[in-house]
């Protein structure tokens, strides 16, 4: 803050002003925020409460304004709910039979099934999902405070905490990477530390997570690797002898990624999946018929079309453009190397919850630059990625469903979902239902849910019959947006054809949802 000098001149005192002049407002607040912010553990344990508030409150008001689905919040609650049984995850949503872990192997699924258990709604889902999205915030914020400043540790806190990538997650249904993304703040930081059994340890559950994960938890073991080989070629003969068990370590971990992967996509998925084989293959574009015009239109592909390089921009700009400079991106690099090489346009946009697992490790790489590259980032161009990440926080947190905290229609229910609940209350717990996606989470935790596109036939979603086990009931509503997947509208309306032509009446159609019972 400004000194001041006083001398006494006789009976006078005088004060000369500091030679540095009056103080600027942002240096005011600066000092402000140092001395008024608690200790690394209290704002860590602050920001991540917050957090989890904000992401329950917004996930609960979207739930309940009818804007989950049953492709995925749904499917996902199926699956827990068979394992708060303890049956395998059958989830009739995917089709009839359905063994979810032949979709993606996630069996870690299973530590919510006694929260749902006990309070067994698809809200225990959202709110299970956010308390793991909020826990990303603690890592970070912790060790950016002891590393940079209480300033830089409120910055980078909530830079995470209101991140595009997590906030997009943590509104809209449920995904099985909400654990991933703290177990990556957590492994990510330790490596930042040069804790490194530490950072392997936290991200080996990755394998459990979702079957590319593997490849992530190869990554932190490159990384490790890595710097161990830095660290060996920089002490030449004089180096630790402990690097020799590090790069053991990075290597095991590499090759337990890897080998984890491929057993998982090869062998445990083909192994549950109806149709004996792994799901994705065909997200890779190519003739498969050529594998050189595979090679070739990969490599073309990469970086195009253009919503790619603005997924990258959308990815940079949180960190100030300065974080990238830090190696523990490497973490990022499996993600986003199959999203970019898939062929389905939803991998690419800086919406839905894909780029939710990168975020903890963007601002971990900000801290890494901010502490240890003080020559690339001095005093006045560290106060400006730090300014420029807040801004960029602020602006985004406004356009991503955080604003619905601030907008009045958010806490209203919509005329149109009352109606809805009303017509799903006629249908008794425990009876099975065909429902279009938007109704489905609705009704899954008392009633065996399908699809109302879903009937007999090789593939149950090009039916060309009524399920094999009709049921009792099936609910569609003609106003539902999502018209193309999972249940395009033709073949919706095909099925509400033959259910009416094999003797199914209609209890009541109200604003465009019509209820069918079997007689």
């Amino acid at each position: 803050m400004m000194e001041s000098v006083v001398r006494n001149a006789g009976h006078r005192t005088e004060r000369i002003p500091s030679p540095r002049g009056p103080e600027k407002p942002g240096a005011r607040l600066r000092t402000v925020l140092r001395e008024r912010l608690p200790g690394p553990r209290v704002l860590a344990w602050s920001l991540t409460a917050l957090f989890f508030g904000l992401y329950s409150t917004v996930a609960i008001l979207r739930n309940g304004r009818m804007l989950n689905a049953g492709f995925d919040l749904g499917i996902f609650e199926q699956a827990i709910a068979a394992y708060a049984r303890g049956q395998a995850p059958i989830v009739e949503l995917k089709g009839p039979g359905f063994n979810l872990l032949g979709d993606h192997f996630h069996p870690i699924l299973v530590l919510v099934a006694p929260f749902y258990r006990l309070f067994p709604s698809g809200v225990t889902l959202l709110v299970v999902q956010s308390a793991l999205l909020a826990l990303a915030c603690w890592p970070v914020t912790r060790w950016a405070h002891r590393a940079v400043g209480p300033v830089a540790a409120l910055v980078v806190g909530c830079g995470v905490g209101a991140s595009w990538g997590i906030v997009s997650a943590a509104a809209k249904d449920f995904h099985e990477i909400a654990f991933a993304v703290p177990l990556l703040a957590f492994s990510a930081v330790a490596l930042g530390q040069r804790r490194w059994w530490a950072g392997a340890l936290w991200a080996a559950p990755l394998l459990l997570v979702k079957e590319d994960l593997g490849l992530t938890l190869a990554a932190v073991g490159a990384y490790i690797a890595w710097q161990g080989w830095r660290e060996r070629r920089a002490g030449g003969d004089g180096a630790d002898p402990g690097l020799t068990s590090r790069l053991r370590l990075g290597v095991s971990v590499v090759l337990l990624g890897v080998v984890g992967t491929a057993v998982e996509i090869l062998v445990l998925l083909p192994a549950m999946n109806p149709d004996g084989g792994f799901a994705y293959w065909g997200q890779i574009p190519g003739d498969e018929a050529s594998p050189s015009g595979n090679v070739l239109g990969l490599a073309l592909g990469i970086f195009w079309p253009p919503m790619k390089w603005l997924l990258l921009l959308m990815l940079a700009a949180p960190v100030a453009f300065v974080g990238v400079r830090s190696l523990l991106l490497l973490l990022c690099l499996p993600t986003l190397g199959w999203r970019f090489v898939a062929g389905n346009e939803h991998y690419w946009t800086p919406g839905f919850h894909y780029s939710a697992i990168l975020m903890p490790v963007l601002f971990a790489g900000f801290v890494d630059v901010l502490s240890r590259r003080k020559d690339l980032l001095p005093g006045v161009r560290r106060r400006r990625a730090l300014g420029f990440s807040a801004a960029f926080t602020a602006v985004t947190a406004a356009v991503y469903p955080l604003h619905d905290l601030v907008l009045p229609s958010a806490w209203r229910t919509p005329e149109r979902v009352v109606i809805a609940r009303e017509i799903l209350d006629r249908i008794p717990d425990g009876d099975t239902v065909a429902s279009s996606n938007r109704l489905a989470p609705m009704l899954t935790s008392r009633t065996t849910v399908s699809l109302v596109c879903y009937g007999t036939g090789p593939d149950p979603a090009a039916p060309t019959g009524l399920p094999a086990d009709p049921p009792r009931w099936v609910v569609s509503d003609s106003a539902d947006p999502t018209v193309k997947v999972p249940c395009p509208r033709e073949r919706t309306e095909h099925m509400l054809r033959l259910y009416r032509e094999h003797g199914y009446v209609q209890v009541t159609e109200r604003d465009g949802i019509t209820l069918l019972r079997r007689p």
